[in-house]
């Protein structure tokens, strides 16, 4: 075998092959919901993954607001937020937001996981969350995928 004829791949935006996947969250666990599909968007279960470009698919998560969370979570856990004034912070339950709208749980639980720069607000804007069944990205025809599959 010749050493040389082994070249490292290093894929950018024009060689990037990028789909659209459909995930049901219906009965999935948030927190392994939102680790796998943010390794779905980031593209590192693909063999050409290369950690600065955004090489990862497009997701759309149907079911949103069937999403489970474990033990009481749901009333014990809380998200914060800030508006910027004193005495400006802000309290909210999952159960709360899953009322008024359940995808931002989901969302916020991605975008933890995907890198605090340029690149993880890049892969952002790749994830579609829906709440019911249907979506409007039909058109695209995505490929349902299984996350009990992915490791």
């Amino acid at each position: 075998m010749d050493s040389l004829s082994y070249k490292t791949i290093s894929a950018n935006k024009a060689t990037v092959k990028k789909e659209w996947v459909l995930v049901d969250a219906e009965g999935q666990i948030l927190g392994r919901l939102a680790s796998k599909v943010a390794k779905i968007l980031r593209g590192k279960l693909k063999p050409e993954f290369t950690p600065h470009v955004d090489c990862g698919d497009n997701v759309i998560v149907i079911n949103a607001e069937k999403v489970a969370l474990t033990g009481n979570k749901l009333a014990d856990k809380k998200y914060f937020r800030h508006s910027g004034y004193p005495g400006g912070q802000s309290v909210q339950t999952p159960e709360d937001i899953l009322k008024k709208y359940p995808e931002r749980l989901i969302e916020k639980a991605v975008k933890g996981m995907l890198p605090k720069n340029r690149l993880g607000s890049d892969l952002f804007r790749n994830l579609k969350v829906v709440v019911g069944p249907d979506h409007k990205y039909e058109a695209q025809k995505p490929k349902v995928i299984d996350l009990n599959s992915i490791k």
